[in-house]
């Protein structure tokens, strides 16, 4: 399939069709949207994806075909048939985008925009390069987007005959506040009981980067991680705390640099048997 470059903006796909039949169009971003076929020849053009202007094509078609789905619609409105094509399912993040730093270009430019609404110079040289720094940056807080449980896991589940609790402590945290965009960190500190089934350590850290890193409110960000460690291990329960400190009430708003948040989610025997919940809340306050 070839690209065509048109306007410096809008790319057409041209490629032949399989069996006379054209491609399905690709889908267009913030209502832009558009597609004609060439029936003769099995010659289809697509117009690919249009966001603000700046065309993005996506990584990756439907296989269904080659899966014995040849005879259902490959409308990507229509899900039937779909449920294990990644195509049209995305069950970690159905708006991942196919490469981010596709998003370069317009992130800096919505930056410099913001840049010159606060009434700065954005030709002088200390914010020649500021407006790509931040949108890489951006990106980089962000990156939780892009990453999976079963990637992070990456097979380090094993068999193992024990039944005691295990406890992760102080595990350093990194997050964006969704309503501020402001940081807030902290320390989280994960207990589970196995069942036959134990976790490489370094994944519960990499559990906690997974959600972290991501717009996020603490309250939610707790829950996810108790969860993920259920999903991974099936464990009979699971115990997470977070303790943070939000600079959206540090550095703004109320200003009490001493504040900190502190947010549970006890699920399984931690949330029913109050000495195990006691005995993982003992072992995170031993210093």
């Amino acid at each position: 399939m070839k690209d065509i470059a048109v306007n410096g903006g809008l790319h057409l796909a041209n490629g032949n069709g399989i069996n006379g039949h054209s491609d399905a169009p690709e889908t267009a971003l913030n209502g832009v949207n558009g597609a004609y076929a060439n029936g003769s020849n099995g010659t289809s053009q697509a117009v690919v994806s249009v966001a603000n202007g700046i065309a993005k094509k996506q990584s990756a078609k439907c296989t269904c075909n080659s899966n014995g789905l040849a005879g259902k619609s490959s409308d990507t409105n229509n899900n039937q048939g779909h449920e294990k094509c990644t195509f049209h399912h995305d069950l970690e993040l159905d708006h991942k985008p196919s490469t981010r730093e596709d998003l370069l270009p317009l992130m800096s430019k919505s930056y410099r925009m913001l840049l010159s609404s606060l009434g700065e110079d954005t030709e002088r040289q200390g914010l020649l390069k500021t407006p790509e720094r931040a949108a890489k940056a951006m990106l980089f807080f962000t990156k939780g987007y892009d990453q999976s449980l079963e990637e992070a896991l990456n097979g380090a589940v094993f068999d193992e005959d024990h039944d005691e609790m295990v406890v992760v402590k102080d595990i350093e945290m990194f997050s964006m506040c969704e309503h501020h965009l402001v940081p807030f960190y902290g320390k989280v500190s994960i207990g589970y009981l196995p069942c036959k089934k134990i976790l490489g350590l370094s994944k519960l850290a990499r559990i906690v980067e997974i959600f972290s890193r991501r717009l996020q409110v603490q309250e939610r960000l707790t829950k996810q991680i108790a969860v993920a460690v259920t999903q991974a291990v099936q464990p009979a329960g699971v115990a997470v705390i977070i303790e943070g400190v939000h600079m959206c009430m540090v550095m703004r708003g109320v200003q009490k640099i001493n504040s900190k948040t502190v947010t549970s989610t006890m699920l399984g025997v931690f949330r029913d048997d109050p000495k195990t919940r006691e005995e993982f809340l003992t072992l995170c306050n031993n210093k």
